[in-house]
């Protein structure tokens, strides 16, 4: 007998968490299709992937790095989007330099990152492009810190945890996402050591990231079906919880389609500097970005200033396709950015050759 089984303990306690976080593919509403299911699993792994690496890999919040969120699909995850996460301590003072890039929208947030209890993910501090000051030569430094500090400044809160940053492309052909980096100020010199009490407080964590992630989708999905084949305001405070971007108005929704129909979706678009639409599967991951499940202010074709989008399993020759990817369910956003109004579309469903 080893003195100290911490270790093994963990990593069976951890292996029991995730089968258990399974249940929520299994749980009442979720589709039971074969590509449901299999997506279903698929996400689990994701999640998995990312605890893992976020928790034990990339958690000293004295030697932070930035990490692309590159495959990882997260509550409608913006398919223009570059995500960048790091994990911080609120009570520290970080320095974050880079560039700007020519990528048409930048913010960075410090969050309050708790989906392994409740499923939310608070703002403690935002930074946008309408605040950020940007060197002559294309670079820019942020300090991150509990005191106000002069030039760009990051608020953070004491129980601020984690970085998100996004770099939202309008045209991924011409534009240029910046680059950047970050580290603590005044910290220790070298990473302290595993030890067995880190690491099983890291699978811990990993793994109830794993459920509370999964498991608070999967109710935001539950509660869209109620208004099936819609694109209300189901009220935005939900969503800010959860990590959502201050500058961005949300219209959630769910989609059910039998074979041979089409949504047609119409709206007006407010003045603002990006919106996008996009489509997602039931547990709210972006569908296949090699294929037509997105449009946005600059890929989109107005009429009369007038969105016209329509979601079906075959293109209908109209313009704004965007592709079901061989779902008959799921769910939907359209984000509006950065606008003083938040038209609400109007839907329908209709047959595929009305459309045509």
């Amino acid at each position: 007998m080893r003195e100290d089984p911490v270790p093994d303990q963990a990593w069976s306690r951890f292996c029991q968490a995730l089968e258990k976080a399974g249940e929520v593919i299994l749980s009442d509403q979720a589709p039971d299709t074969p590509l449901d299911r299999a997506e279903g699993y698929r996400y689990l792994a994701r999640l998995t992937r990312e605890m893992l690496y976020s928790c034990l890999d990339n958690a000293d919040p004295d030697f932070p790095r930035f990490h692309q969120l590159d495959l990882v699909k997260i509550g409608a995850d913006n398919p223009d989007n570059v995500y960048l996460s790091a994990n911080i301590r609120g009570d520290r003072t970080y320095r974050i330099t880079g560039t700007r890039g020519t990528i048409a929208y930048f913010s960075i947030g410090s969050k309050a990152n708790r989906y392994a209890k409740d499923g939310t993910m608070a703002s403690t501090g935002e930074l946008s492009d309408a605040d950020l000051v940007v060197a002559p030569d294309g670079t820019v430094e942020i300090i991150a810190s509990a005191t106000e500090q002069a030039g760009n400044w990051l608020p953070l809160a004491a129980d601020s945890t984690g970085l998100v940053v996004r770099q939202t492309y309008l045209d991924r052909t011409t534009e240029v996402p910046g680059e950047w980096h970050i580290e603590q100020v005044g910290g220790p010199a070298e990473p302290a050591a595993l030890t067995p009490e880190f690491l099983a407080k890291a699978l811990q964590r990993a793994a109830l990231s794993v459920h509370g992630t999964a498991a608070t989708f999967a109710h935001w999905t539950r509660t869209f079906m109620a208004r099936p084949n819609e694109l209300p305001d189901f009220g935005q405070e939900m969503f800010q919880r959860a990590g959502g971007d201050p500058e961005i108005f949300y219209l959630h929704g769910y989609w059910s389609l039998k074979p041979g129909e089409a949504w047609v979706i119409e709206t007006d678009v407010p003045d603002c500097p990006y919106w996008n639409f996009q489509l997602d599967n039931w547990w709210m991951e972006s569908l296949d970005h090699r294929r037509r499940i997105t449009v946005n202010k600059h890929t989109a074709t107005l009429s009369d200033g007038r969105l016209t989008i329509v979601v079906a399993e075959r293109d209908p020759g109209v313009g704004n396709w965007i592709d079901t990817c061989g779902h008959s369910s799921g769910t939907a956003l359209l984000r509006w950015l950065g606008a003083t109004d938040h038209p609400i579309p109007k839907c329908r469903v209709v047959s595929l050759e009305e459309v045509r």
